[in-house]
């Protein structure tokens, strides 16, 4: 890992999935001065889980499996020289093995969203589902190792907040991380990008047919969930409260 990385705004951006990730990439790769990346450790996840997850094959293929190499790009040199590198980050791909160190040298925020909406949208996608795969036990972890080093809470941002006001959600984000606002976040081209994980064709729909954000949805009551379901969502809420307590 480098010693000391350039000075760009490195924002590292923890979130467990089917949440507006994707859509706050789109936001931030759409400023002229932002750089992305797509989930930096998914490969590295998979190769160290072996978990079967769609294109597995293609993820491991396409990016690097090695969680320290991946770990100093994260703080290395930002592609094209752009002054802000935005990574969207998933919670769930740091396992206990893999060296958090580069930590301390990114910018932290975290994204979060009630764990009942977030499991009723996954077994869209995927059929089985435990706990540690929705991250939210993972992001209070990392949440809790950014808030002490630093003293104070890390940003926070709730999803349903940034699709009521995109405007206000952003520029407060923006400001909690250092960087101003720029109109340019609040709406982009539809259609893939190369930036995009090559995991895409299974999880993008929704965002390549997408412009902007859309409109805030209604929170999934946990009585309309499944019973397994619903205890994953009992097991998630502490870590969600934990979070959302600090809420932008």
């Amino acid at each position: 890992m480098p010693a000391s990385p350039s000075p760009a705004v490195r924002i590292a951006m923890w979130s467990g999935p089917r949440n507006i990730s994707t859509a706050m990439m789109r936001a931030f790769e759409n400023r002229p001065d932002c750089a992305v990346w797509d989930e930096p450790f998914y490969a590295a996840y998979l190769k160290a889980t072996g978990l079967g997850h769609p294109m597995r094959d293609e993820i491991l293929a396409a990016d690097d499996t090695d969680p320290d190499a991946v770990a100093a790009r994260v703080v290395g040199p930002v592609p094209d020289g752009r002054p802000v590198f935005y990574q969207k980050h998933m919670t769930h791909h740091m396992l206990p093995a893999f060296d958090r160190g580069f930590l301390a040298a990114v910018t932290n925020a975290f994204l979060i969203r009630r764990p009942e909406s977030v499991l009723a949208s996954y077994v869209q996608k995927r059929e089985t589902v435990t706990l540690d795969d929705i991250g939210f036990r993972q992001q209070a972890e990392i949440f809790d190792a950014v808030a002490d080093r630093l003293g104070v809470a890390p940003p926070v941002v709730e999803g349903n907040d940034v699709l009521t006001d995109p405007r206000g959600a952003l520029t407060r984000l923006c400001e909690a991380v250092g960087i101003g606002f720029r109109d340019e976040m609040l709406a982009w081209p539809a259609g893939r990008r190369a930036s995009d994980g090559v995991w895409a064709p299974h999880w993008y729909h929704a965002v390549e047919a997408s412009t902007g954000f859309g409109p805030a949805r209604p929170d999934v009551e946990r009585s309309a969930l499944p019973a397994d379901l619903a205890r994953i969502a009992e097991a998630a809420t502490p870590f969600y409260e934990r979070l959302a307590a600090h809420r932008l």
